[in-house]
Order: structure tokens, then C-alpha cells, then sequence
């Protein structure tokens, strides 16, 4: 829990760009997790309308010879942080966006039905803005409001072996020092191996 003493900035107002790509939830399932990943369109491209296109179905696959090798996928989040911390809100929290794919959480598979996806714009390993940071931690502040968050996990944790983002460039103690959240939440400051049990 953030220390009582330390006064949190509201997350930004969210921009919505609403995506296809979501469904309903389980019944009665609780939303226990938050999933950071990293995206850049084409990548290692910062700014500009791909990723939004990407998650509302409307990209031009046509346009980057990239995107050829991602042609007809259909993805979501429900946030996406830009590199100067504006947010975007593609599904509602209560809906199941399809971010995460095949993962497991603690020997609890299918992490979509119970979490919640936030996309930073990023490179796979590279290093992240300090406004994505305030953004991501004024946004963890107010989901943990609502919702019984138990753990902050990168994509790589719930897929180890097949997604390796954000990887190594997120400060996950930076993130930490925002917050004021135990380690014990923020799964990137746990020993090696994570995502077990």
C-alpha cells in the first residue's frame, strides 16, 4: 500500500479510441493484476497513429512491410501510455481486452480474464520516458481504488519464453519510489525466477 503521507496526481484524463478487440469477463471474476507491455508501431517508431490503429482494427497492413508479419492480428489494451505520458483508453476495465494471450499467473492461466493490459510506447528492453512513469503510477494508484490488485507484472513474467517485454529497460524500482508500493507488488523487483507456483 502507497504511504499514507504522500500525495498522488491524478492519472490524465484518458483519451478513448474504443477497440473491437475485447470480450466479457468470467462471472464473478476479480481483477487481481496488472500487465505492463511495450509497444512501438512500426518498431522502435515513436508518435505515431499505428499502435491506435493496431488495437481499433484499422491499420493498414499495406502501409510498412513490418506490418506484413502482423497482418490480420487482432489486439488490445486497455490503456496505452505515449512516450510523453499521454493516456489512451481502448477498453473498458470491466471487459477482457485480449493483451496478454497464452499466460499464467501463479498456476492461474488465461491472465486476460483477470487482469488489467497497460501499453507503454517503447522498445522491447529499451529505456522508458519519465512521464510514462508518472502517468503509469498515477494510473496504478487509481485502479488499485478500485479494483483488488494484488500484483504489477511485465508481460514477460505471465509468458516467460515467449514475450520478453518491457524487459530490461523498465525501472521497476523508479516505478516503486512512485507508487510507494511494497516490493512484494511489483513483480520486477522479486529474485529471479518469477511467474512460478
Amino acid at each position: 500500500m502507497p504511504a499514507p503521507h504522500q500525495p498522488h496526481t491524478p492519472a490524465p484524463t484518458p483519451r478513448r479510441c474504443p477497440s473491437p478487440h475485447h470480450g466479457a469477463r468470467p462471472p464473478g471474476v476479480r481483477i487481481t493484476l496488472l500487465v505492463l507491455h511495450s509497444i512501438s508501431l512500426p518498431p522502435g517508431q515513436y508518435g505515431g497513429a499505428q499502435v491506435e490503429q493496431l488495437f481499433a482494427g484499422t491499420l493498414d497492413w499495406s502501409a510498412h512491410p513490418y506490418f506484413e508479419s502482423i497482418r490480420g492480428l487482432q489486439v488490445s489494451a486497455h490503456y496505452f501510455i505515449r512516450r510523453c505520458g499521454e493516456l489512451l483508453q481502448f477498453v473498458d476495465c470491466e471487459r477482457r481486452a485480449w493483451h496478454a494471450g497464452a499466460s499464467q499467473w501463479q498456476g492461474r492461466p488465461d491472465c486476460n480474464d483477470y487482469s488489467i493490459g497497460i501499453e507503454l510506447e517503447g522498445l522491447e528492453g529499451g529505456p522508458f520516458e519519465p512521464a510514462q512513469y508518472h502517468t503509469l503510477a498515477a494510473l496504478c494508484h487509481e485502479l488499485a481504488a478500485r479494483y483488488p490488485l494484488e500484483h504489477v507484472a511485465g508481460h514477460e513474467h505471465i509468458a516467460p519464453g515467449r514475450k520478453a517485454d518491457p524487459g530490461p529497460g523498465f525501472d521497476w524500482a523508479l516505478l516503486q519510489r512512485l507508487t510507494g508500493w511494497p516490493s512484494e507488488r511489483l513483480v520486477g523487483l522479486w529474485p529471479a525466477p518469477v511467474g512460478k507456483g
